[in-house]
């Protein structure tokens, strides 16, 4: 891998001295990039939007723009975070690969008794979980050995913008040292202690802000970008959103908009951060429109996991019962003006580990490539809104609880303990998953279990299998 990435790095200085762009400057490509026409991207990844927290699914909330995304693009139904936790969601994200095979199984922790300082740095590469049985260690950074999204963009001929939250390390792991070109708002943490200035403890970023929401300075800073770009080479913006994860503070306006139409102050927080969310949505949209690249821009929406309150009809949430459907399974949308058709739903079982090949050919490169990918291109899929036949399972790991793995395919979806219990469910008939149904179909159960123990192995976490 580090020689994979080194390569890239060369060959990001050819593409350079061919094209006449750098990296760092970007200013001129060459005739044959623009005769490409490449699309700018955009990819909104929030934090802990449940599936059901939008106004077509749950009329408490007011979410606009995204339905208007919605409507403009495709959406797929059944996509899954493969560790539906901060950190290692991320990590898949950046670096198609599994948390499991990164060794990221739990968020990066920040506090000092797990050897981090004031400032959110630590020089332990790993972490113990007190409650999780099988103590699994889980890194403290994102190793810049693995090849990012950015730096496989880079060659062919990206600028890389990256807003927001990384938690994926300390400084000398931030996106700078990951392959994005340049990064705004992003700290060493995975949440603000307050969403109103000083947003965080023990940084200098946005310490000049004095009363501006976090999530609206994002989105001012995210305009900004757009409107000022004049580079010939096309973008790729990673707005990642700090919101809408705790502490539960909507913006005040909004706070009391929704405590004016009944609901109870946590729910009217949460419903005040996520309609600030698709305000921001709308609001970078509005200024793709004026700068005239909404046409050239493909637009992808994403959550990191669920969310933190009730995500009904789905079982789970991000803290409980977590790679149940409600909290490993999120929104995906995709709009691409000119390709993807409009307002059609996609039932194929998609990952968040297919984002980075999809992202590879989507801009003209190879899958082929790249080592270790978990995922697959959905490039075809969303192109021609066919069917993913996948050829095998998705997996879901964390090392929290008792319940650590599961495994889904076609219909079905095993639950794997720590302990040895085994859960079946058939997700079709059942999205709730209210029936459990494994002394029903041993066979099934026998049959996911045996791929849950060669997956396992395959990325190298047998030793804290409650299977095997």
């Amino acid at each position: 891998m580090n020689n994979l990435k080194t390569s890239i790095a060369a060959l990001s200085l050819v593409l350079s001295g061919l094209f006449g762009c750098s990296s760092e400057d970007g200013k001129q490509v060459s005739d044959s990039v623009q005769a490409n026409v490449k699309p700018n991207i955009i990819l909104f990844f929030v934090d802990d939007l449940g599936w059901t927290s939008r106004e077509s699914k749950n009329s408490a909330f007011e979410t606009p723009n995204i339905e208007k995304l919605a409507a403009e693009g495709m959406e797929f139904s059944s996509m899954y975070i493969a560790s539906p936790t901060c950190s290692p969601s991320r990590a898949t994200l950046v670096t198609g690969q599994h948390p499991a095979r990164l060794k990221m199984v739990r968020h990066i922790p920040h506090k000092p008794k797990y050897g981090f300082d004031k400032f959110g740095r630590t020089t332990q590469q790993w972490n113990l979980w007190e409650k999780d049985p099988a103590q699994v260690p889980s890194v403290n950074w994102l190793d810049t050995k693995y090849l990012t999204y950015a730096e496989a963009l880079k060659t062919q001929g990206y600028y890389n913008m990256f807003l927001g939250k990384w938690h994926l390390g300390h400084e000398g792991f931030h996106p700078t040292d990951n392959g994005f070109d340049q990064q705004i708002g992003t700290t060493n943490w995975g949440h603000p202690p307050s969403y109103y200035p000083p947003y965080f403890k023990n940084t200098d970023v946005y310490k000049e802000v004095k009363d501006t929401y976090l999530t609206d300075k994002l989105t001012q800073d995210a305009v900004a970008f757009i409107n000022s770009y004049d580079k010939s080479q096309p973008f790729m913006m990673s707005m990642w959103y700090y919101g809408v994860h705790t502490p539960l503070q909507g913006r005040r306006d909004l706070f009391e908009h929704f405590k004016q139409k009944g609901l109870a102050d946590n729910e009217a927080h949460l419903a005040a951060m996520t309609k600030a969310v698709d305000e921001s949505i709308g609001d970078i949209r509005q200024a793709l429109e004026s700068k005239g690249m909404a046409n050239n821009t493909v637009i992808m929406f994403l959550s990191d996991q669920g969310g933190l309150l009730d995500n009904s009809p789905l079982r789970g949430t991000k803290r409980v019962d977590t790679l149940f459907e409600g909290g490993a399974r999120v929104p995906f949308i995709v709009s691409w003006p000119g390709v993807t058709q409009s307002g059609v739903i996609n039932d194929s079982v998609v990952q968040s580990t297919d984002l980075f090949p999809t992202l590879v050919e989507l801009t003209g490169g190879s899958v082929d490539k790249y080592d270790n990918l978990d995922g697959v291109s959905l490039l075809d899929t969303i192109k021609n809104n066919q069917k993913l036949n996948r050829g095998e399972p998705i997996f879901g790991y964390r090392a929290y609880q008792d319940l650590y793995a599961s495994v889904r395919e076609n219909d079905w979806k095993l639950f794997a303990y720590r302990s040895g219990k085994l859960e079946l469910f058939n997700i079709a008939k059942d999205p709730s998953e209210q029936n459990e149904i494994a002394k029903q179909h041993p066979a099934i159960v026998e049959e996911l279990k045996q791929k849950l123990i060669d997956w396992e192995k395959d990325v190298s976490m047998e030793a804290y299998s409650g299977v095997q």
